[in-house]
C-alpha cells in the first residue's frame, strides 16, 4: 500500500493473481469497505489501512473544533474496529491514531489533521522496518536444506511491503539458501492459491502449491522442515489466532516432530486476554464455502459453516519470530517484554 494524492492506494487482492489493479480509497466508508471485503487483508496491512482511514476522515470533516473532530474521529475508530475484529492489530492502529489526535487537541483540528497523516505514514514505515527485521531473526531458524510450509498469505500483501511469514523466506533466500516453500491453497478464500503463490513466483521463490490436505502426506514423507506462519492475534500465553486451518498444521507438526514457527509483529499482541479462548473469531459468510469462483460447488440449500480463524494452543508453537527477536516457550515473559519495547 502507498499514499499518492490525498488517498490510500491498495493492490486489489480480490483481483489477483489474474490482474493487478490499484483501488484508491479517498474516505472513511471506501477505507472500511476495502477491509471488510478483504480487498486489502493481513494484519499488518489491515492497522496500516486503517491508520490511513482515521487520517482521511480527519482530512475530510468539517468539525469545527477539535473536541467535534475528536468525536468524529471517535466514531470513524469505531466503524473501522467492527469490519474485521479478530485482527488486534487494527484496533492498535486506530488506537494509536485517536492518541495521537488527542494529544494534539489543544493546537486545534489542523493540527489534528496534519499529525493524523504524519502518523499514518509513521506506522507503514515502521511496519515494513519490523518485517525487514522479522526477517533477519527468522532466517537462521530455517534448516539447511530450506523446505519450508507456509499457510494463507502473510507477505508482502498482508502488510507494508516484505511480510511477516514470508520474510525469514525472502531474507534466506537473498542470502543464497537453498529454498522451496510448499504453500496451502488455503480453502475457502485461497489466500495461499492466489497470493502467497503469486508473491514467490514473482520473487522467484521455488514454490509448490499444494492442497490443504496434502499438508500431512508432505510431512511424513519427510518434505517439509519447518512451518512458519503469519497471526493475527497473540494472547498473553503465547495461544496464536491465525487464518482457519493453521491449528491442524500445527498438530500435524508437532506428530511428526516438525518446528512450527509464528512470525508477528509486537502489535499483534494482546496482553489483555490471558488465552485464545476469548479471542473473537469472525465467522464470514457461507457463501464463501459453497462457491468458488464464483460458480456454486455444493447442492442448493446445503448451508456451510466459515469460521475466518483458528486459535492454536501456545504449547504447540516452537517459537514466535518478532522484529525484537525470536520469543521461546514458556511465551508470558518474553511477551510482556516484547509489548514493553513496542510501547
Amino acid at each position: 500500500m502507498w499514499w499518492e494524492s490525498e488517498a490510500v492506494c491498495l493492490i486489489d487482492q480480490l483481483r489477483l493473481p489474474h490482474e493487478q489493479v490499484t483501488v484508491r480509497c479517498k474516505d472513511l466508508s471506501a477505507v472500511a469497505r476495502a477491509i471488510k471485503d478483504m480487498t486489502v487483508r493481513g494484519a499488518p496491512a489491515i492497522g496500516c489501512t486503517a491508520a490511513y482511514g482515521m487520517a482521511l476522515a480527519a482530512a475530510v470533516s468539517t468539525a469545527p473544533d477539535a473536541l467535534a473532530l475528536l468525536g468524529e474521529l471517535e466514531q470513524a475508530k469505531a466503524t473501522l474496529d467492527a469490519q474485521r475484529p479478530t485482527a488486534i492489530n487494527l484496533a492498535w492502529a486506530t488506537t494509536r491514531m485517536l492518541g495521537r489526535a488527542r494529544a494534539l487537541s489543544a493546537e486545534g483540528p489542523e493540527a489534528i489533521r496534519v499529525g493524523l497523516l504524519d502518523e499514518a505514514h509513521s506506522i507503514l514505515r515502521e511496519d515494513l522496518a519490523m518485517c525487514h527485521a522479522i526477517g533477519e531473526h527468522g532466517a537462521p531458524l530455517i534448516p539447511a536444506r530450506g523446505r519450508v510450509l507456509t499457510h494463507c498469505n502473510a507477505g508482502g500483501l498482508a502488510t507494508a511491503g516484505y511480510g511477516t511469514a514470508l520474510a525469514p523466506i525472502r531474507t534466506a533466500f537473498g542470502q543464497g539458501r537453498p529454498i522451496h516453500v510448499l504453500v496451502d491453497e488455503t480453502r475457502p478464500f485461497l489466500q495461499g492459491a492466489r497470493l502467497t503463490a503469486w508473491e514467490l513466483h514473482q520473487s522467484g521463490i521455488p514454490l509448490t502449491l499444494i492442497t490443504d490436505n496434502m499438508a500431512g502426506f508432505m510431512m511424513r514423507r519427510g518434505e517439509v522442515d519447518c512451518i512458519i506462519v503469519g497471526a493475527d492475534r497473540i494472547t498473553a500465553n503465547g495461544d496464536v489466532a491465525n487464518k482457519i486451518g493453521t491449528y491442524s498444521l500445527a498438530v500435524l507438526a508437532q506428530a511428526h516432530g516438525i518446528p512450527f514457527y509464528v512470525a508477528a509483529p509486537f502489535s499483534t499482541i494482546d496482553l489483555s486476554m490471558a488465552h485464545g479462548d476469548l479471542i473473537p473469531i469472525e465467522e464470514r459468510s457461507s457463501a464463501e464455502v459453497t462457491h468458488l469462483g464464483g460458480q456454486r460447488i455444493a447442492p442448493e440449500g446445503v448451508t456451510a459453516a466459515h469460521p475466518a480463524f483458528d486459535v492454536t494452543p501456545h504449547k504447540l508453537i516452537s517459537g514466535i519470530i518478532t522484529e525484537g527477536g525470536v520469543i521461546y516457550p514458556p511465551f508470558e515473559d518474553g511477551l510482556r517484554a516484547a509489548v514493553g519495547k513496542g510501547a
